[in-house]
């Protein structure tokens, strides 16, 4: 089998200037495929594309704010306008917010986080939905949260977040799922080294987690061997 599996094949990846987002983008990168970086940190993103070039893959970055007015409109027409179809989509991108209260719940900053991991994902998947439609094999992973489906005191905010962005991810895979190659899937990454995850449990040793490489390798199987549309699975 080759090494380089998704040769010719091209990826976005939300999120990708460190944890899961980036160590899925080398993966991905790695595996052959171009990668299109977006973040708001474009040092971040420059650090990542480098690593994917001493891998011997190559990449672009997106520096942008996915909730900034027309952002992600314009971002699909510049990959438009450069490539022919979207093979891979990785929907990383997430605000963790306070843990509070739901009664504690301070709406404004709830309201961005609403913006972030629901309405800047209905955007994307609408923006890129014409090129995931282009592609002989059109792959959509969304990352999520085992609170999105089991609630948990405190977590309301996060959770009600994640909950939507997955019915929304599945809904849009019901849609296509029968009049186009596109695929939909969602992935709980489980408790992971990240900088989300030290807000979240301060006290707790990082060492004692997996890494976010091997959520990326799981990811970048996935979008090799393929799955149906409605796959879910927890990374342990």
């Amino acid at each position: 089998m080759t090494d380089k599996p998704l040769a010719n094949k091209l990826a976005l990846v939300t999120g990708a200037s460190r944890g899961i987002g980036a160590a899925t983008a080398l993966a991905l990168g790695k595996a052959g495929a171009h990668v299109i970086l977006t973040a708001r940190t474009a040092g971040g993103l420059e650090e990542v594309e480098e690593a994917i070039d001493a891998a011997g893959g190559t990449a672009t970055i997106a520096p942008m704010d996915l909730t900034e007015n027309d952002s992600i409109a314009r971002l699909a027409g510049a990959v438009a306008e450069r490539w022919e179809a979207l093979d891979m989509l990785v929907l990383n991108a997430a605000a963790l917010g306070s843990l509070s209260a739901t009664g504690a719940i301070d709406f404004k900053e709830f309201a961005k986080v609403l913006t972030l991991n629901v309405t800047a994902q209905a955007a994307l998947l609408a923006a890129f939905d014409p090129l995931l439609r282009k592609s002989q094999n059109a792959r959509v992973i969304g990352l999520t949260s085992s609170v999105g489906r089991i609630p948990r005191a405190y977590w309301g905010s996060y959770g009600a977040s994640k909950a939507a962005f997955e019915n929304l991810l599945l809904s849009y895979g019901e849609e296509v799922r029968h009049i186009t190659a596109v695929r939909t899937a969602l992935i709980d990454p489980g408790a992971t080294r990240t900088k989300m995850r030290a807000r979240a449990y301060p006290g707790e040793n990082p060492e004692t987690v997996k890494p976010a490489e091997v959520v990326a390798e799981r990811i970048a199987a996935l979008m090799t061997a393929g799955f149906e549309t409605g796959h879910f699975e927890r990374v342990e």
